[in-house]
């Protein structure tokens, strides 16, 4: 790793699970924030940027607006780029972030974690925009996350690919492990891909995806992973406990 200049971490899983800090991250991040430039991604669209701004600084970490890259902002951007107009399927909270896009005849039908919203009568509300030719866009498209209590619960996947099958049409995915999330979050630091590491909890999204766009990874063993991630035939470049032991690989 001597050739690593800056890095991207992972967030829900990777720093912290629900409301509890993975022991040892909030000193890590900052003893590597002096040597290192780094970016915080997520494909988190249950909540704002700004809401998780405040939520990661609240937990003890120091984290500017402008380090954080989010599925939901990026999406906004995309459809903003495109001088386009949405339907949702997102929490209110997300909802409300795109109230300025919205039209009763779409665009782009915006899907995420919607998490209680995931209805039938959301849901075919959103096949009816796509029947009547709005695009579809999956801010994220994980398969699961990790629950406060342990145990994995269903993210959007699911949901996108079930409005894909009906609708036949395939989703434009603007999140990890979109190559150009991850293009953009590099260059924002002016550096190559080659010269930075991910670090994640997810072996498709941070892993596959961080890797696909050029970039090394590190899977740490907290939040969703799972000791089969090590059989799917997606190889990180380094395997750690959490992210405490990165100052072995970094710091030496």
């Amino acid at each position: 790793m001597k050739n690593i200049k800056g890095l991207l971490f992972d967030i829900g899983g990777v720093l912290y699970v629900g409301e509890k800090v993975i022991p040892g991250a909030e000193n890590a991040i900052s003893v590597l924030q002096k040597k290192y430039p780094m970016r915080f991604l997520t494909n988190t669209t249950r909540k704002t940027p700004l809401a998780m701004v405040e939520k990661l600084n609240r937990l003890g970490f120091s984290v500017k607006t402008e380090e954080l890259f989010t599925a939901l902002d990026a999406t906004k951007a995309y459809i903003s780029s495109q001088k386009g107009s949405v339907y949702t399927v997102l929490t209110d909270e997300a909802d409300a972030w795109f109230n300025d896009l919205k039209s009763e005849k779409p665009d782009f039908v915006v899907i995420g974690d919607a998490h209680l919203n995931f209805s039938y009568t959301k849901l075919n509300g959103a096949f009816k925009h796509l029947q009547k030719g709005a695009a579809l866009i999956a801010a994220a498209k994980n398969r699961y996350f990790k629950e406060v209590d342990g145990t994995l619960s269903m993210d959007a996947g699911g949901f996108i690919a079930a409005l894909e099958f009906a609708a036949g049409v395939e989703a434009k995915l603007i999140g990890k492990p979109s190559r150009d999330f991850f293009h953009l979050a590099v260059a924002s630091m002016g550096l190559k891909p080659e010269e930075v590491l991910m670090i994640g909890d997810d072996i498709v999204s941070d892993i596959q995806g961080a890797q696909d766009a050029g970039l090394k990874a590190a899977l740490v063993r907290t939040g969703k992973f799972q000791t089969s991630d090590l059989e799917t035939g997606i190889t990180p470049d380094i395997v750690i406990g959490d992210i405490t032991a990165l100052y072995s690989y970094l710091l030496v």
